[in-house]
């Protein structure tokens, strides 16, 4: 099967799958990794792992998605038989779990947006309050979570070339159009130089710390778009002579590039206006990482000149990232079900009001919304995984030569890339997964095994388990209903 639609041109995919890369991860989760292991040293094994995690697992998701012209559960019925198809529904559902509680975030962006634009938001004495009475509020959450869902189904409805990528083609020039004009900004500011030199300074002696690396890698999991199947998605419409290397390669960069641009603009703020606090102001903990920023850097724009119009500029590109990422989940549940034969029109429907309705318990609860992160971000090393076992089931060797090295390609990947996916891949697997287990075991002894607490080990292997028998127990029917004619 191939799809009718394919994106216009090399620049409308590659801006429309940044705009998957590119979200609240960046601009604020980056910042404080960063600041919490090491500043500069962080700089130097992040960058490491985007050759042995993320340029390899996004290069392998275009070919697959151009090979066989299939969603997640067609292409892994194409490229590992239709057996293994229920390991597509693994990856699809992974990412379709994330974006029921990430509708959440973008409607709480959206909420900032109209604060900070209104000049409401810097008006406030007390951000941890405005922040508390929002998210407890009930009714607020869930409208701005219907916002934010609506706005990326009206996208997706439009269709690839007139609804993803003409908005792609406005949402990702303006965001990254914000971004550099802050990062200008900030550093022009009185004391800046000391929040760049925290940045780009190594402490070397940090790079002796394994949890320097493991967050490093981490971040390269969570904040590419590697290894979620959205990039699979989208490349379904890639044209056919599109190079995937070179594709791989510059969102990979363009993507860690924005990291680095938030990360100056925070840090150059932060020690301009509060240097004796920046440094633990920027590495202390939010609620999924994201509470945190609607609660101090309103309190860092309120103390600084022209802090209405930063301030608006900042959740403005927050939310346009949100959004952006946002409409690549809906795209990946969406072309599931189409695959399935439902129409475009239907199998949205099917998504909106679905995700419309699972995504209230994350609204109304930062401990579920905690949960459901906890569970599925987790769950996004698992597919990873899935996706190098494919390319390993279809032969790696053969895979790299007639897929990755095909007609259209002008950059040549060598053999490294199978040592990646052989050998790298599952080992980061096994020793990140590991990693976080052992550390919610060492934090409390008693509770690691209980289902349903917050953060435990026995509410991902319940969640899991439960998704994967579902899958397995009607792999043959997805698998037939998605690959018939």
């Amino acid at each position: 099967m191939s799809a009718k639609e394919q994106f216009t041109s090399r620049w409308g995919l590659i801006i429309s799958v940044i705009g998957i890369a590119v979200g609240t991860g960046n601009i604020w989760r980056f910042p404080r990794i960063a600041a919490a292991n090491g500043g500069g040293a962080f700089l130097l094994p992040w960058i490491i792992f985007l050759f042995l995690w993320s340029i390899p697992l996004i290069m392998t998701e275009f070919a697959m998605g151009k090979l066989t012209r299939y969603g997640t559960i067609g292409s892994f019925a194409v490229v590992m038989g239709k057996r293994f198809a229920w390991m597509g529904s693994f990856v699809g559902f992974v990412a379709t779990a994330i974006m029921f509680y990430y509708s959440v975030v973008a409607g709480w962006c959206i909420r900032y947006l109209f604060l900070a634009g209104t000049g409401q938001l810097l008006q406030a004495t007390d951000h941890e309050i405005t922040w508390t009475t929002f998210v407890e509020s009930g009714w607020q959450p869930i409208l701005f979570h219907f916002i934010a869902i609506s706005i990326g189904a009206f996208v997706v409805q439009r269709g690839v070339v007139n609804g993803i990528e003409k908005a792609n083609r406005f949402l990702i020039p303006v965001l990254l159009g914000v971004i550099i004009v802050s990062a200008i900004r900030a550093v022009t500011l009185p004391g800046a130089s000391q929040g760049l030199a925290y940045l780009f300074t190594p402490d070397f002696n940090a790079l002796l710390d394994y949890r320097v690396w493991l967050q490093a890698l981490t971040q390269n999991a969570w904040d590419t778009g590697a290894g979620w199947g959205l990039i699979l998605t989208y490349s379904v419409y890639m044209r056919e002579r599109e190079d995937v290397p070179l594709n791989a390669a510059l969102i990979g960069l363009g993507n860690n590039s924005v990291s680095l641009l938030a990360a100056i603009t925070v840090f150059s703020t932060a020690f301009a206006m509060i240097p004796d606090q920046a440094a633990e102001v920027i590495s202390r903990p939010g609620p999924a990482n994201t509470g945190l920023t609607f609660i101090w850097i309103p309190r860092l724009f309120a103390q600084m000149p022209g802090g209405t119009l930063f301030s608006a500029f900042f959740f403005l590109a927050l939310t346009f990232a949100a959004l952006s990422s946002l409409i690549s989940m809906i795209e990946l549940s969406t072309r599931i079900l189409m695959d399935m034969k439902m129409a475009r029109r239907s199998a949205l429907l099917t998504v909106y009001a679905t995700t419309l309705v699972l995504g209230i318990p994350s609204a109304l609860s930062l401990d579920f919304f905690l949960n459901q992160d906890w569970t599925w971000g987790i769950a996004l090393m698992v597919s990873g995984a899935f996706i190098a076992i494919a390319v390993l089931k279809f032969g790696v060797e053969r895979f790299r030569t007639t897929q990755i090295n095909s007609s259209g390609s002008d950059i040549q990947i060598g053999r490294w890339y199978n040592h990646v996916i052989r050998y790298a891949i599952p080992a980061q697997v096994i020793i990140l997964i590991t990693w976080w287990f052992t550390q919610v075991i060492q934090a409390d002894p008693d509770k690691w095994w209980k289902f349903f607490a917050t953060e435990s080990v026995g509410t991902c292997l319940l969640q899991w388990t439960l998704a994967i028998l579902v899958f397995v127990t009607f792999n043959h029917i997805i698998a037939e209903r998605t690959l018939q004619k």
